[in-house]
């Protein structure tokens, strides 16, 4: 990976350039560690004033161009406000959905009656979870990438300023979901890999179940003490961008059958899949809405 100094001594221009560059998802693949911008090594110089076209655009490309221009009311704005009010409300947010809108909208509150400050905490750091995902969708999956999506979620709650709790980081202590017994922590890490080094072993592209197997192991090993089904959902949409398959939300109405698919897998894998197929049939009418090829 390219430092912001040296991008900016290939590309000729200043560092101020090159961190503007990034902020704007103009960079693909360009990843904000901590304050500090990790490039891809080799990465082109992005043109100094973006391309007007009336041609199709795909959905990656219409996210980032939408992310970079700031553009309201399109499909980024609609991914942002939905992915990250379905996937905190099923982990049990108080926040509504026009709470959840507002917060995107406009930075501020907005709120009149008592609310969990976690709540808000976590739903400003999701917004800039999808950006990452965004940003990421093309590079192949890793630890690095996985424990920085829950470090951004995480950072600042009240849970990262308990002594057993580590944001980034896999978990210290035991835990089940659902009544299932999970991965212990001290094999947390090796498993993690394996799974990680299994699905990337292959170069050719993934299918709808591809991802959504990974997903279902991911959340058995459930390798973080709070945060899993988040991760593990932002981590799906990315895959999805990654390998052009029309991704998905798991919307709250849906949420039971996509617990039940996640429990009856390995008895009924078609459980998860129709689930998550009835999803996208959803993103393909939002999609077509928005004219996205």
């Amino acid at each position: 990976m390219w430092t912001v100094a040296q991008a900016a001594k290939a590309w000729g221009v200043s560092e101020r350039s090159v961190r503007g560059y990034c902020a704007q998802g103009r960079v693909p693949g360009a990843e904000l560690i901590g304050k500090t911008w990790a490039i891809p090594e080799g990465a082109e110089k992005p043109s100094r004033k973006p391309r007007v076209s009336t041609r199709p655009v795909g959905l990656l490309e219409a996210l980032r161009r939408e992310k970079a221009s700031g553009i309201s009311g399109g499909i980024y704005h609609h991914v942002q406000i939905e992915l990250t009010y379905n996937s905190n409300h099923i982990e049990g947010s108080r926040l509504t959905h026009e709470q959840t809108r507002h917060i995107f909208e406009t930075n501020t509150l907005g709120i009149a009656e008592r609310v969990n400050v976690d709540d808000i905490v976590e739903t400003a750091h999701h917004f800039r979870c999808i950006d990452m995902v965004i940003d990421a969708a093309e590079r192949r999956l890793s630890e690095r990438m996985i424990k920085q999506l829950h470090l951004q979620l995480k950072s600042g709650t009240s849970d990262s300023r308990k002594s057993w709790f580590r944001t980034g980081e896999y978990k210290l202590l035991p835990n089940e979901v659902g009544g299932r017994e999970t991965v212990a922590p001290e094999e947390v890490s090796a498993r993690m890999r394996e799974l990680i080094d299994s699905y990337e072993r292959s170069d050719a592209p993934k299918s709808l179940e591809d991802i959504v197997a990974f997903h279902v192991a991911f959340e058995r090993i459930h390798p973080f003490q709070d945060g899993n089904g988040r991760v593990g959902r932002l981590v799906m949409f990315k895959e999805c961008l990654r390998h052009r398959v029309v991704p998905f939300i798991i919307t709250d109405e849906i949420k039971l059958f996509y617990y039940r698919g996640l429990s009856a897998w390995d008895r009924e894998p078609g459980y998860l899949l129709d689930t998550c197929l009835a999803a996208q049939d959803a993103f393909n009418e939002l999609m077509r809405r928005f004219r996205i090829e």
